[in-house]
């Protein structure tokens, strides 16, 4: 095939690079005398005893083992010697001394045996050559070079093109690499596209934006009959996992057809699990143990089914998988061991979370910032100081995402002077600049102090655009603190984000009605119905004896629903009683009092309450999840609720967890 030129951007000029070594190709008797005085001196002088010099393959295999072997440089002094001793191990010492300058990462090394190999005329006849040219030049990360060294060869075959576009991936470069692809498959090379052709073709399409390029190569690998391949398969399932939500049905229905091995059950529940769907990956989890067949369950598919409890919040479910992990020896593994701390985080024990943490053997950077992120969601923000003192006193520096776990404990807890004190020391003593998930921390926590001034302008002093999370902080902190103006400024900005999003509406209409501009009310609710804007609707999950109870407003669906309405209106008369008195000042200004209490009554999160004090053990604590922020009414019910009852409740909202015990909630009232 000749080579075609790639429709895609010119290759950038790279920066010229200083060799690591010496080139070998020059006798150095001082370094020669040197290498007999080392400890190795001896086993080398006996390998290169038990080469024969009149073979030119013994030559080719010395340089090769010493290749495998780890020892890349000696590698190269050993074709050199072979080049002398025998000019015909040229030929197959080559190429592995070509791979061994990439190993060395050597590029004069690499230069010398380029130009070697040309005066001999193994460039561009041999493909070997070739191809393990076109590999140096890239390790050295020299890719302009190899494309240079690829347009000499006048026929590259598919393997050549293969290495061409592997190398382009390893220099991050994918649109390059399926560049080479397009041209291969418009050519006569199409049919012999092998395995390692589509693993690197598929390998490219997970990092391109354009999603249609997965779904080519597929159909592709259907027509040239690749599709049982489970390597190939397994490539292309994390290809479509790399494209979000869109493309899970297409990716179930490769998995459905695929011959499944536990590396394809993996990726697949994964992929559930890293996009929020935990129902789907955990029926699929239950699926794979009971299909039997030598798939067995192993520390990447515990991960991401402990991720997939994590997100539901399935804190019975992620306690059976956390025994399987106790059963299989895993609790010291650090990468399971961290999965347990995040479930046990998300679904509100943090104390558990706590335990697994201090049984990982060796703790690395995530499983630290995990521990940190879990006392501060929880409100706990001296716990995640001290962890976060513990892991430098470990020795491991702390870095970006270290830093949103610090900053966002400091929030949650409102740390203030904390917060400010490491976020200056985050660029000041670690070099790291902020990024935005630093700078909503801070405004987070700025807000919460009812600094609003100076979360403003923190926003206006950002050096990258502020994001809906930045200005959706802000616009909370204005309703707590009932700034009007500033407020109509955050949802200006989110509106220009995001004009679709129906909370930001329902929180400025709020913060309207709490200050009693009904006409701005009423402005907010003609602009939602004139622009098609549809609120999600509210619900709260309990999960009870190993199942997940499901609550909208209003419900009357659930089977004990009669029962539910019953003890809650006794609960809040005994509420009233306490002190308990309706938050209306948010609700319709077109209902009456009396509608407006009524309204407040039949809240998702009350309703699940309710349900979970009749039917848990008494003492025990009571888990929620509500999928849009709780009002502040329920937040106060919640208060009393666990006065009255002595009962500790755990909500996690939209926004964060709140743990209600004796009247009071760790988020102290701001959310």
């Amino acid at each position: 095939m000749a080579a075609a030129s790639l429709m895609t951007p010119p290759l950038p000029n790279p920066p010229a690079m200083v060799t690591p070594h010496p080139a070998p190709m020059t006798s150095n008797p001082q370094r020669e005398r040197d290498v007999r005085s080392t400890p190795t001196s001896s086993l080398r002088a006996l390998f290169l005893r038990a080469v024969d010099p009149s073979r030119p393959a013994s030559w080719s295999a010395a340089v090769a083992d010493l290749l495998s072997s780890g020892d890349a440089i000696a590698a190269l002094a050993t074709f050199a010697a072979a080049v002398r001793a025998n000019p015909a191990a040229l030929l197959p010492a080559l190429p592995p001394a070509l791979r061994a300058a990439a190993a060395a990462t050597s590029l004069a090394a690499g230069r010398q045996l380029h130009l070697l190999a040309l005066r001999s005329g193994l460039f561009p006849s041999d493909p070997y050559s070739a191809s393990a040219l076109l590999h140096m030049y890239h390790h050295c990360s020299h890719p302009v070079d190899a494309r240079r060294a690829f347009d000499e060869i006048p026929d590259p075959n598919p393997v050549i093109i293969t290495a061409m576009a592997s190398g382009y991936m390893r220099n991050n470069l994918f649109h390059h690499s399926l560049g080479l692809f397009r041209d291969m498959i418009a050519s006569d090379s199409a049919s012999v596209i092998d395995e390692a052709a589509a693993l690197v073709a598929f390998s490219a399409s997970a990092r391109v934006t354009d999603r249609g390029v997965t779904a080519s190569l597929h159909a592709l690998i259907v027509k040239i009959g690749l599709e049982r391949n489970a390597g190939v398969v397994n490539t292309m399932l994390d290809s479509y996992a790399k494209g979000g939500s869109r493309d899970l049905g297409a990716a179930r229905k490769v998995f459905d057809t695929m011959e499944r091995d536990v590396v394809s059950w993996n990726s697949m529940i994964a992929l559930y699990a890293q996009n929020g769907l935990s129902a789907e990956a955990l029926g699929l989890y239950s699926k794979m143990m009971n299909v039997g067949g030598g798939i067995k369950c192993n520390a990447v598919a515990l991960s991401a089914v402990l991720l997939a409890c994590a997100h539901a919040g399935a804190i019975q479910m992620g306690k059976r998988i956390h025994n399987q992990v106790v059963r299989m020896g895993l609790e010291e593994n650090v990468y399971v061991g961290t999965s347990v701390v995040d479930m046990y985080s998300k679904c509100g024990r943090v104390e558990m979370a706590c335990k697994a943490f201090q049984k990982i053997k060796e703790k690395n950077i995530l499983s630290w910032s995990a521990m940190i992120t879990g006392y501060g969601m929880h409100g706990h923000g001296q716990e995640a100081l001290e962890v976060f003192a513990d892991m430098k006193r470990s020795g491991l520096r702390p870095n970006y995402i270290t830093f949103i776990s610090v900053l966002a404990a400091c929030s949650h807890a409102g740390l203030l002077n904390e917060g400010r004190h490491w976020y200056s020391a985050m660029k000041r003593e670690f070099g790291i600049e902020p990024g935005v998930e630093h700078y909503g921390c801070m405004v987070d926590l700025l807000g919460r102090a009812g600094c609003l001034d100076e979360a403003y302008g923190l926003i206006k002093d950002m050096k990258v655009k502020p994001d809906a999370a930045i200005w959706g902080a802000l616009l909370s902190a204005c309703r707590i603190h009932k700034n009007v103006e500033l407020a109509e400024i955050s949802v200006k900005r989110l509106f220009e984000l995001d004009t679709t999003n129906s909370g930001y509406y329902v929180l400025l209409s709020n913060i309207y009605a709490e200050a009693g501009m009904w006409k701005d009310v009423e402005r907010i609710r003609l602009l939602v119905k004139t622009r098609g804007i549809e609120k999600p609707p509210g619900y709260s999950k309990v999960e009870l004896k190993g199942y997940t109870h499901l609550f909208y407003v209003g419900d009357k669906s659930h089977p004990q629903h009669k029962e539910i309405y019953s003890y809650l209106e006794k609960l809040l008369e005994r509420m009233q009683e306490a002190g308990y008195v309706p938050n209306t000042g948010s609700v319709l200004h077109d209902l009456d009092e009396e509608e407006k209490e009524s309204a407040l009554r039949i809240h998702s999160e009350k309703l699940a309450v309710a349900f979970a004090l009749m039917n848990s053990v008494p003492g025990s604590v009571i888990h929620i999840i509500k999928n849009l922020r709780v009002c502040s009414d329920c937040h106060t019910a919640m208060k009393f609720i666990t006065k009255i009852t002595e009962r500790e409740i755990i909500i996690r909202d939209l926004q964060r967890f709140h743990h209600f015990k004796d009247g009071l909630c760790s988020c102290g009232d701001y959310w």
